[in-house]
């Protein structure tokens, strides 16, 4: 089965902090992972170091046949898609989603160039795809949240990466546009000619069974990493959060109860 992404002993130092710690990681095509961990675990780090906005100290990355250190990563990252806060953030207030969705096929924030007709055309499947189709005119600063994540999305596709890296997509999300693009991601999954999805979030609620394996970070460790049955279970994540955690299925569907350590008196 093709490796879409290895990391061998990964180690990121700034100063006397260590932020990750002798990582190890593979994702293989047909797989899709999620990546959990309590705040300061290092998911964020992970991806930043993946994308090659943070160096390593040591190790090795491959990313789609590529290694770090030997390839132009401003080139990879137009075939790995990303959809983050930090991106969402920087987008123009008054770019019109269509053309917001075009930049992707450059990785380029704001871009303003002439766009083909070619590329015109295959924004507007996109948005069709994401159905979205009605709002192609309008300016990013008046799109809702979850239309916003969804124009992300579009954007990350245009250039039909093999890769789709999502870091914490339903943050702002309300309940009903969580479960709308959460149902989106389930769809993109199941597409035989989909990309390799790897989902970044704090939430076992957001884990939808296309996701085939999960990757808990703890303190910049890799505390577990495997198939989702025999990954995410109450006693990892219990761990991993050190709290006294239950987690529940149904329907290939989880939710997590945190016990009280404590009786609390008001």
């Amino acid at each position: 089965m093709k490796t879409i992404l290895r990391v061998t002993g990964l180690h990121v130092e700034r100063g006397d902090t260590v932020i990750l710690d002798d990582i190890s990681w593979r994702v293989r095509r047909g797989e899709h992972w999620v990546v959990v961990g309590a705040n300061g675990s290092g998911k964020t780090s992970l991806l930043s170091t993946l994308t090659g906005y943070l160096s390593p100290t040591s190790g090795e990355i491959e990313v789609l046949g590529e290694r770090y250190g030997e390839t132009d990563w401003r080139e990879l990252r137009k075939r790995v898609g990303l959809v983050s806060s930090a991106v969402r953030q920087m987008m123009h207030y008054d770019e019109p989603a269509v053309q917001s969705i075009i930049s992707g096929k450059l990785a380029m924030i704001d871009y303003w160039g002439e766009a083909s007709a070619a590329d015109r055309r295959r924004a507007y499947a996109i948005l069709r795809r994401i159905q979205c189709e009605e709002i192609a005119g309008r300016p990013w600063r008046v799109l809702s949240q979850g239309e916003r994540q969804r124009v992300l999305i579009g954007r990350a596709l245009m250039a039909d990466p093999p890769l789709l890296i999502l870091d914490e997509p339903c943050a702002g999300l309300d309940p009903v546009a969580r479960e709308h693009f959460l149902q989106f991601l389930q769809h993109l999954g199941e597409h035989k000619r989909g990309p390799t999805l790897v989902l970044v979030t704090h939430h076992v609620e957001e884990i939808k069974p296309v996701f085939t394996h999960v990757l808990v970070l703890k303190a910049g460790r890799v505390l577990a990493a495997g198939a989702k049955e025999q990954t995410l279970t109450t006693a990892t994540l219990s761990e991993a959060f050190d709290s006294q955690l239950r987690l529940r299925s149904s329907d290939g569907r989880y939710a997590l109860d945190v016990r009280p350590s404590k009786r609390v008196v008001i």
